[in-house]
């Protein structure tokens, strides 16, 4: 597994890591010993950075991880390393919320579910108009001056945010969504992380599943599965991006390998990029991912996917507010 260092925060971290969004609730139901077995099996394959949320089913995707990870962050703790994020209420009257009280609150439960005495990444899941960036950064510093956070990331912001969060602290990580179907980084905030040593670690690499190759025009999904209710996944969007993927399969399989592993290199190959985040829910899944870091693209190749994918769907994704 190659490992990248992780911007200004010094962090050495795999360049896969293993995301667990999809271990809350939001995307259907799954087989929880599975679940923890696709966990194992990635720390076995080499994975040490593993990203999770307070909003993730409000713990329940943070107590899994803690308890697959249970015996060796016992063993080896320093070794692995736990990002998680906070600072937003889904389905509340208040979504974002990055005040003290709910931020306290917050970093506690995340030590708790996990059961750690540390958290190595804590990232502001979204930014918070009503709650000055600089206040946040200042509460956080707090943290990490109490030794329960060792770093400080944000998520989902932009340049601007970026600036006024820096100037209480750096921001050392941002994680932001980014694929072949969701471009809209490269133009902010992608170029101020790479100005200012920012690590980069993207989530969605796979489109939530639309650059599996997977899918067809007559997929559906569970009522509990946010993708039911996204337009990027029903009608003519998805369809015509489905078309893209099914060109992209070809080039995929010309150059020995999925349109999976080819997405995800794509990702990864883009400058300013340290990370990718990907989850699963078997461990026969993650294996195939996991060898996209060893994927290496060419000019030619990047050029290649510009084309093909041309006249693609942008879409957009889930927010605290709802789906888009």
């Amino acid at each position: 597994m190659r490992t990248t260092t992780l911007g200004r925060s010094g962090l050495e971290v795999s360049r896969i890591a293993f995301g667990t969004w999809q271990l809350g609730g939001d995307w259907g139901s799954f087989d929880e010993d599975a679940a923890i077995a696709a966990i194992r099996h990635a720390r076995e394959l080499g994975v040490d950075f593993f990203d999770t949320a307070q909003a993730y089913g409000f713990g329940k995707s943070e107590a899994l991880l803690g308890k697959a990870l249970r015996e060796e962050l016992k063993r080896d703790r320093d070794n692995i390393v736990i990002a998680t994020k906070g600072g937003i209420k889904p389905r509340s009257e208040r979504p974002r919320d990055s005040r003290r009280e709910w931020l306290t609150r917050g970093i506690e439960d995340s030590l708790r579910f996990l059961a750690v005495d540390h958290i190595d990444l804590y990232q502001i899941h979204w930014p918070d108009s009503d709650a000055p960036a600089e206040e946040t950064a200042g509460i956080l510093q707090e943290f990490v001056d109490a030794g329960k956070i060792r770093h400080i990331g944000v998520s989902n912001h932009d340049a601007e945010q970026l600036a006024a969060f820096g100037k209480t602290r750096p921001v050392e990580t941002l994680q932001p969504p980014y694929h072949l179907f969701r471009r809209d980084i490269e133009t902010d905030p992608l170029p101020y992380a790479r100005e200012n040593d920012i690590g980069v670690l993207v989530y969605s690499p796979l489109g939530s599943g639309l650059l599996t190759g997977s899918f067809t025009p007559e997929t559906t999904f569970e009522k509990t599965d946010w993708r039911s209710r996204s337009s990027a996944f029903t009608g003519e969007n998805f369809r015509r991006n489905l078309a893209v993927v099914d060109r992209l399969k070809e080039f995929a399989a010309d150059n020995g390998i999925s349109v999976s592993q080819l997405a995800i290199a794509w990702a990864l190959a883009q400058p300013g990029v340290h990370v990718a985040i990907v989850g699963a829910r078997k461990a026969a899944n993650i294996e195939a991912s996991l060898a996209a870091a060893d994927v290496d693209l060419t000019a030619d190749d990047l050029a290649e996917i510009d084309r093909l994918t041309a006249d693609a769907v942008p879409v957009s994704g889930a927010s605290p507010e709802g789906i888009s």
